[in-house]
């Protein structure tokens, strides 16, 4: 731990005591690997069967079948993971759209509102991430 002239602690220590920091890390990771789990999962189905949270309108208009629709999905999920690790302040936004999507699909699916309430929280959060990011991962500053 390194102290400035003011007797005040520096570096990487006071990025780490600082709340809005540790806000910014607790989001980014659930937001990295919360999407890739889950996306990952899309090709096995242990936690769930994923076609069933396709509203039938969707399943219309893609291309396949419900579970080849949740391939991609998976995939935009994966993506979407790794884009947070590497760029929060894109991959947070990109989220946030996914979770948008995610709940006009289940609003339109009858039963499910309960889990478009929570990704709407977690869209929330994902908003708050891209905010958090553009202090915490924007250019570096000179100090003077």
């Amino acid at each position: 731990m390194t102290t400035d002239s003011k007797g005040q602690v520096s570096g990487v220590s006071a990025r780490l005591s600082d709340p809005g920091y540790q806000a910014f890390l607790a989001l980014r990771t659930v937001f990295t690997v919360a999407p890739i789990l889950f996306g990952l999962d899309k090709f096995t189905n242990l936690l769930t069967d994923w076609p069933q949270y396709l509203a039938p309108w969707i399943d219309d208009i893609l291309p396949g079948t419900a579970q080849q629709g949740m391939y991609v999905v998976g995939v935009i999920e994966v993506v979407a993971g790794l884009a947070v690790a590497v760029a929060p302040r894109f991959g947070a936004w990109l989220v946030a759209a996914w979770l948008a999507g995610i709940i006009v699909n289940l609003l339109t699916l009858s039963g499910f509102y309960d889990i478009a309430l929570r990704d709407f929280g977690l869209m929330v959060a994902a908003i708050a991430l891209a905010r958090l990011a553009v202090k915490y991962t924007g250019p570096a500053r000179v100090s003077s």
